[in-house]
């Protein structure tokens, strides 16, 4: 019998077998924590490259009356994982005759996708809702379960378009907060004052602190100029830290109003449909209202059009689903 002989070069090339069950299926997601409501988004768009699969594929889902799911990434993983989700609320909701909370929710969905973490769902999760106090929160993760409670936070294929003009105006009142609350221009090109450089090392502390400072404790720094040196305190305020609650007897910065929330959120999407190419066909918009919300706020929010209400709780909290088109293209 005579054998095929093969070439040494080739023999000697290392051969490898692949197995890619994962894919990427575009679209955008972002959540907004408001005082006492929270706004969840996202566009109906799922694509795979160049390619247009459906026009309707939605990424926000209802789980309870208190809390919205939007997953973003493989859609596959995404719907498995929602089923999952709602079938272990489910199994709560029969054992304790009542819905889970909002916290408890989101350390549930750490536990479940941490869970797969060797072979995980390929999903950005971003849950919003109303707690169990009444005001609104926001909770981001990332595929194998790492989570914290944000302000506002975007996930997807313009995530990097969007996250940044959300830092710009739902953050802003942190940046403003020693100006008295005025929005002061902190370019690094402009030339400080004094007063301004002090503010600007005294957000360093406040804002980005590896440990949060006690409520009033100074900052002592000194001061150089042309002239001499002296020493300044500047007293401190507590503001919003991620992972953390107020201080007792404080509470954060005011926040945004509900229209102001609905409008940047519209505008995320709308620029961001013109600028990315795996975002557009349709926008719907989860609105959660707390208990005692006042009726000119529903009135505002009614006001928008393609709104409708989903649920009413018997405790008085309400859903609200808004839906709107975007750029087809």
């Amino acid at each position: 019998m005579q054998h095929s002989i093969m070439p040494s070069s080739i023999r000697e090339q290392p051969q490898q077998r692949q197995f890619n069950p994962y894919s990427d299926n575009g679209g955008t997601i972002l959540a907004i924590a408001g005082a006492n409501f929270s706004v969840i988004a996202g566009d109906t768009r799922q694509s795979e490259g160049y390619n247009i699969q459906t026009r309707y594929a939605p990424k926000v889902f209802r789980l309870t009356d208190k809390a919205v799911l939007a997953t973003n990434g493989f859609a596959a993983d995404g719907n498995m994982f929602v089923k999952k989700v709602r079938q272990r609320l489910e199994w709560y909701r029969h054992a304790h005759a009542k819905d889970m909370p909002l916290r408890a929710i989101a350390r549930l969905i750490q536990t479940m996708l941490y869970a797969r973490r060797f072979f995980p769902y390929y999903v950005h999760n971003i849950l919003g809702g109303i707690e169990e106090d009444g005001s609104g929160a926001v909770y981001s993760f990332d595929p194998v379960g790492s989570y914290e409670r944000e302000a506002c936070r975007a996930a997807g294929a313009a995530s990097s378009l969007v996250q940044p003009f959300l830092d710009n105006q739902c953050l802003r009142l942190g940046l403003c907060y020693f100006a008295g609350g005025h929005s002061t221009c902190l370019c690094p090109r402009r030339c400080y004052g004094r007063r301004t450089a002090l503010e600007i090392l005294s957000l360093g502390y406040v804002l980005f602190p590896l440990r949060p400072l006690p409520d009033n404790s100074p900052i002592f720094s000194i001061v150089f100029t042309a002239i001499g040196h002296w020493l300044t305190s500047l007293p401190t305020r507590q503001i919003y830290f991620r992972n953390q609650t107020p201080a007792p007897g404080t509470s954060h910065p005011a926040h945004l109003p509900l229209a102001h929330v609905l409008s940047l959120v519209i505008d995320s999407f709308t620029s961001a449909t013109e600028r990315h190419i795996e975002v557009g066909d349709g926008l719907e918009i989860f609105v959660v209202l707390a208990k005692g919300t006042s009726a000119g706020l529903v009135q505002d929010l009614h006001a928008f059009p393609g709104v409708m209400e989903l649920t009413t709780t018997a405790e008085g909290e309400r859903l609200f689903v808004v839906r709107r088109s975007l750029k087809r293209d």
